[in-house]
C-alpha cells in the first residue's frame, strides 16, 4: 500500500481515537448536547475522517472502507450544510459507525 494511503489511514484512526477521548466512558447524549466544545471537536474530527477517506479513494478506489460514501457525504454536510447537522446524527455516528470504522482501519493498517 502506498505510503500516503497509510498516512491517511493513520489520520483516520487518530481522529477516531481523539473522538473517543473527548467522551466520558459512560456516554450520555444530553451531556454531549450541552458541551459545545466537545461537539465542535467531534465535528472537526469527522471532517478529517471524511477528507482522509476521500483522498484514499481518489488514489486507490479499491481500498475497502464499507461506508466510504457515507463518510465523505457526512464531511461535506458538516462543512457545507453545517446548519443541517443535528446532534442526533453526530451521536448516531459516534455510537454506531465509528466502532466499525475503527476496526476496518486497524485491519487495513
Amino acid at each position: 500500500m502506498e505510503r500516503e494511503i497509510n498516512v491517511w489511514l493513520s489520520d483516520i484512526l487518530l481522529a477516531i481515537e481523539e473522538i473517543e477521548s473527548f467522551l466520558p466512558e459512560k456516554k450520555i447524549f444530553e451531556e454531549f448536547t450541552k458541551d459545545i466544545k466537545t461537539k465542535r471537536a467531534v465535528e472537526r474530527n469527522l471532517e478529517i475522517i471524511g477528507e482522509a477517506t476521500q483522498r484514499i479513494l481518489s488514489v486507490s478506489p479499491d481500498v475497502n472502507i464499507s461506508a466510504s460514501r457515507k463518510i465523505v457525504d457526512t464531511r461535506n454536510r458538516i462543512i457545507h450544510g453545517y446548519d443541517t447537522v443535528s446532534d442526533e446524527i453526530i451521536w448516531s455516528i459516534i455510537l454506531r459507525d465509528l466502532p466499525l470504522l475503527k476496526q476496518e482501519i486497524i485491519n487495513l493498517l
